[in-house]
């Protein structure tokens, strides 16, 4: 039973978006290692900026500049 966790910062992604990742992730791992479409699981965790950082700065501050 695969398992994927996918994490992005919550910046307004839709719903039909989180739909297609869940889809795209499933497809890759049934071409790929054939695995079962009905067996695998795939979760999204988004993110605030302040909690996701890039080279020690904040993604809020980021989008900033």
């Amino acid at each position: 039973m695969p398992y994927v966790n996918i994490k992005i910062t919550n910046e307004g992604v839709t719903a039909e978006q989180k739909k297609r990742l869940m889809e795209g992730a499933t497809q890759l791992l049934v071409d790929v290692l054939n695995k079962n479409p009905k067996t695998t699981i795939v979760v999204i965790d988004e993110v605030e900026t302040d909690n996701w950082g890039i080279g020690g700065v904040p993604v809020t501050e980021l989008r900033k500049k």
